[in-house]
């Protein structure tokens, strides 16, 4: 009696992933990521310290891999496809999850070991919470470098991918899903700041002074996302006739004006003797500022970063 033999098709089964990841070259994660973010091949070649014969081969492979150009001619310049667009974001993930699990040292010694990190973090922050600590970690970790940015819109997905390490800022500005890790740090609150000197402000405002008052404004016409919320809630409008992208600067613009801002109390004690300043009370209710500390779960264990976290709370606690 001969045995029946039944054959299996396998073609049709779908590998299991470490088999798929074994036949893709992973390097070319980072010509992608370079090539995504220069859109240019000889660029993306110097970014990667590579050749520009074998960035345009990896473009080639890539092109193959995922169907598709990825990057089209439009003109004199370079535009991602609509894939390439959705494959930013992933990979930037990806190399960053690559890096936190490769580049991890088992422990961290600030006196001797080097690392960088990247802060997003408004100028006021900077100033009152940052620039306290960068100047005790000068000496106990000569080998840090911290990068500071301003925040952007897209601060959420740019914790997410890697492209910065941690975010400070108000609790208001993250959503209840904004899913990261977070410590608080400090509360301050809002405060009217003029020259030392102005002729039409005493000890005291009313609110219809307050209000007759000129404005050097936040952004975009706007003491800051919170308190023109605050402000529109009272049915209050402030004339506003400069604004800017900084906390700082309006302060520094009073000198010598008429001029008025709402600024965070803890940088306007900063300012006020620097820029002959003088804070009083603003007579309508703003909300309070609750600054916190936000970062990616996969920082959680990660020696230096844990380090820096302990350092910028120890410092919060001292301001």
């Amino acid at each position: 009696m001969v045995a029946s033999m039944r054959l299996v098709d396998l073609s049709d089964r779908r590998p299991e992933p470490f088999m798929r990841l074994t036949s893709v070259d992973l390097n070319l994660l980072v010509a992608l990521d370079a090539l995504l973010t220069e859109r240019n091949v000889t660029r993306a070649a110097k970014r990667t310290s590579v050749g520009q014969p074998a960035m345009s081969a990896s473009l080639a492979r890539l092109r193959k891999h995922f169907d598709d150009p990825l990057l089209v001619r439009e003109g004199r310049s370079l535009q991602r496809t609509p894939l390439a667009d959705a494959l930013v974001g992933p990979v930037r993930e990806a190399l960053s999850a690559a890096e936190a699990v490769l580049l991890r040292s088992p422990s961290f010694d600030p006196a001797k070991d080097k690392a960088a990190f990247t802060i997003m973090a408004a100028d006021y922050v900077t100033i009152v919470l940052l620039s306290p600590l960068l100047e005790s970690i000068a000496m106990e970790a000569p080998h840090i470098r911290i990068c500071m940015r301003p925040v952007d819109a897209d601060f959420a997905d740019q914790l997410r991918s890697g492209a910065v390490d941690m975010v400070i800022i108000p609790t208001k500005l993250a959503d209840r899903k904004f899913p990261f890790p977070h410590e608080p740090l400090f509360t301050d609150r809002y405060v009217l700041v003029v020259d030392r000197n102005h002729p039409d402000v005493g000890d005291s405002v009313t609110p219809e002074q307050a209000t007759s008052l000129r404005y050097v404004a936040f952004s975009g016409g706007t003491i800051s996302p919170i308190t023109n919320v605050d402000l529109e809630a009272l049915n209050v409008h402030i004339p506003v006739e400069l604004t800017t992208e900084s906390f700082v600067v309006p302060l520094l613009l009073l000198t010598g004006t008429r001029l008025a801002t709402i600024a965070p109390e803890r940088l306007a004690l900063k300012l006020v003797n620097v820029a002959q300043l003088r804070i009083v009370e603003y007579p309508l209710s703003l909300s309070a500022i609750h600054e916190a500390m936000y970062w990616n779960p996969r920082d959680n264990d990660d020696p230096a970063h844990q380090w820096l976290r302990r350092r910028i709370i120890d410092t919060a606690r001292t301001i």
